[in-house]
């Protein structure tokens, strides 16, 4: 499912890569009404929290959308990435833009994320992206299919981004809230799997 909820100050149709091998590269936006990517300044924010834990991560970006925060995590160093995304015309765009960025270590998959998270997964990933809708009420279910799930790697890490008018959501037992802020109307924060 794409990302719908206020637009952000980013160029029309664009997405900056931050840093990285891939800094500053220019990137399209799906036309999906209400998709946007996570803002530049709180990408920046979250890849100085991940700094140490980023190279050769396994990453999972479900609700993909654009795609930029598995695309700002394979820039600086990720070791491959699984993108989930429902909407057809989004899914096409990120593959172009995998394509132009010429790797090789990331997989696009078109269906629902809660339906990805009850599958059964062979790879274990260092690295969670919970970005949902923002109207949609589907945290604390997320969390507990990442937690109940054989998706996640021993002290995985799970970034959650949100409304930050709703309530944080109900964290798994043994999840760690390690860093929490807001920034405009976006709450977001990184949560630790402790093994």
């Amino acid at each position: 499912m794409a990302k719908r909820h206020k637009t952000d100050k980013t160029q029309s149709g664009r997405l900056r890569i931050v840093a990285g091998n891939w800094r500053s590269r220019l990137l399209d936006i799906a036309s999906v009404p209400g998709l946007r990517p996570t803002s530049a300044r709180i990408r920046e924010t979250l890849f100085n929290w991940l700094k140490p834990h980023i190279n050769g991560a396994r990453c999972l970006d479900l609700f993909a959308g654009t795609g930029a925060l598995g695309l700002e995590a394979l820039s600086r160093g990720a070791r491959g990435a699984v993108f989930v995304e429902q909407s057809a015309q989004a899914v096409k765009t990120l593959n172009d833009n995998i394509e132009t960025l010429g790797t090789t270590n990331a997989v696009v998959m078109q269906m629902d994320a809660l339906d990805y998270l009850q599958r059964d997964h062979a790879e274990k990933f260092d690295l969670v992206f919970l970005d949902p809708p923002f109207a949609d009420d589907m945290l604390d279910e997320l969390c507990r299919l990442l937690a109940e799930g054989q998706v996640l790697a021993n002290d995985a890490s799970i970034y959650i981004e949100q409304d930050r008018s709703n309530p944080e959501p109900a964290l798994p037992v043994g999840w760690q809230v390690l860093k929490n802020k807001t920034a405009g109307n976006v709450r977001y924060m990184l949560v630790q799997q402790q093994a």
